[in-house]
C-alpha cells in the first residue's frame, strides 16, 4: 500500500508551502503532540504565542494509525523532519532528567525543535499546589479553607525528595528493573488522607520512604559518591525538594496524591454547604429548591483539576513559555 503524501511532510515542505501564500499570510508551524489528551494543553500554550505573522496547528504524529507516545513523536522518521516549520511538543517524563542519555532523552534535551513540559507530564501541572484550593472552590462552591493544601504538598515533596533522587539514580545507572518507576510510585502514593489529621498521612509516608531509603543505601553502597552528585545536578536543573510532586509520574500524583487529598475535603465542604441551606431555608419547598440548585451546580474535583490554569504561574511553565517565545522570535 502506497504511503500518503502527508506521511512525507517535513519542515522544508511546509516552509515551501508558506512561501506560496500571499506575503501578508501567517506562517504555518505544525506542532506534533503525543496523544489526543495533549492537544488542548499545547493548543492553549501555543495560543498565547501566535502573532499576526505566525500560527500553529497542533497535530498527532500519524493520521494513518493510532500510534502515540514520545517515541512515535520523536522517532518513527519524524525526528529528522523537524525544523522551524515543524516542531514536537512532549512530556518531559524522566527523559529531561536523564540529560541526553539515550536517543529519546538526547532529542528532548538537545533538539532545538523539541519542546517539553519541564515537569513529568501535563497532569503534574494540573496538580500545581497553589491552585488546589481554587479547584475545590470550583467543585463545591464553598471557599472555606479546610487546610493549607500548598503546605501539605510541599511537605510531602520534601519527604519523598530523597527517594525520588534514588529513582532517577536507578535510571541513570540503568538499574531501573531493580527499582522501577512503578515500584517508586507504589511507595509515594496514598490510599486515603484525613482532612482532620493530614499529618498522620505524612508521617506514614515518611516511614515508608525511610524504610526504602535504608534498603537502597545498604544494597548500593557505590552510590555514596554518585548519589550526592546527582542530587546537586537535579537542583542545578531547577528542581526543588518542595516541588518534587511536579517531577513524579503524573498519573500517580494525580490519582494517588492529589485526589486522595482533595476528595474528602470536597465531601466535607459540600456537607457544610448543604447543612447551611438546611438551616437557613424558610420552608421545605425553599430548602428543596436550594439543595437541588446547589447539587446541580457542583462539579467533580478531577474535572476541575483538569480545567485549572493556575500552573501558568509556576516556574517550569514560565520556562516552557520562554523557550517557545524565543523560538517564535527567531521565525
Amino acid at each position: 500500500m502506497g504511503r500518503r503524501l502527508t506521511d512525507n511532510l517535513n519542515s522544508r515542505y511546509i516552509e515551501a508551502a508558506n512561501r506560496l501564500k500571499p506575503s501578508e499570510a501567517k506562517k504555518r508551524v505544525v506542532a506534533y503532540v503525543e496523544s489526543y489528551d495533549d492537544v488542548f494543553f499545547w493548543r492553549s500554550v501555543l495560543d498565547e504565542l501566535e502573532t499576526d505573522k505566525v500560527r500553529f496547528e497542533v497535530m498527532l504524529p500519524s493520521r494513518t494509525n493510532l500510534g502515540k507516545g514520545k517515541k512515535t513523536v520523536l522517532t518513527n522518521e519524524l525526528g529528522p523532519r523537524l525544523g522551524e516549520c515543524m516542531i514536537a511538543c512532549v512530556d518531559a517524563d524522566y527523559d529531561w532528567l536523564m540529560q541526553g542519555r539515550g536517543p529519546v532523552s538526547d532529542a528532548v534535551v538537545n533538539n532545538p525543535y523539541v519542546f517539553h513540559t519541564y515537569v513529568y507530564a501535563i497532569e503534574n501541572y494540573q496538580c500545581y499546589a497553589p491552585g488546589l484550593h481554587n479547584a475545590c472552590v470550583m467543585a463545591t462552591l464553598n471557599d472555606r479553607e479546610v487546610m493549607n493544601l500548598t503546605a501539605f504538598m510541599e511537605e510531602y515533596s520534601r519527604i519523598v525528595w530523597p527517594l525520588f533522587v534514588w529513582s532517577v539514580w536507578m535510571y541513570r545507572e540503568e538499574r531501573y528493573k531493580e527499582f522501577s518507576l512503578l515500584d517508586f510510585c507504589g511507595i509515594v502514593t496514598f490510599h486515603d488522607i484525613s482532612p482532620y489529621h493530614p499529618e498522620r498521612a505524612l508521617e506514614w509516608m515518611r516511614s515508608q520512604v525511610n524504610r526504602k531509603m535504608a534498603a537502597l543505601q545498604k544494597r548500593y553502597p557505590q552510590a555514596k559518591t554518585t548519589y550526592p552528585q546527582l542530587r546537586d545536578e537535579l537542583l542545578a536543573l531547577g528542581l526543588t525538594p518542595e516541588t518534587t510532586y511536579l517531577y513524579i509520574q503524573g498519573h500517580s500524583v494525580f490519582e494517588g496524591v492529589t485526589l486522595p487529598l482533595l476528595t474528602p475535603i470536597c465531601k466535607l465542604l459540600r456537607k457544610e454547604r448543604e447543612s447551611e441551606i438546611n438551616q437557613l431555608a424558610c420552608h421545605q419547598l425553599q430548602k428543596q429548591n436550594e439543595l437541588s440548585c446547589y447539587q446541580h451546580s457542583q462539579s467533580p474535583i478531577d474535572l476541575m483539576l483538569r480545567k485549572s490554569t493556575s500552573y501558568h504561574l509556576s516556574a517550569p511553565f514560565r520556562r516552557l513559555q520562554a523557550d517557545l517565545r524565543e523560538f517564535v522570535d527567531k521565525l
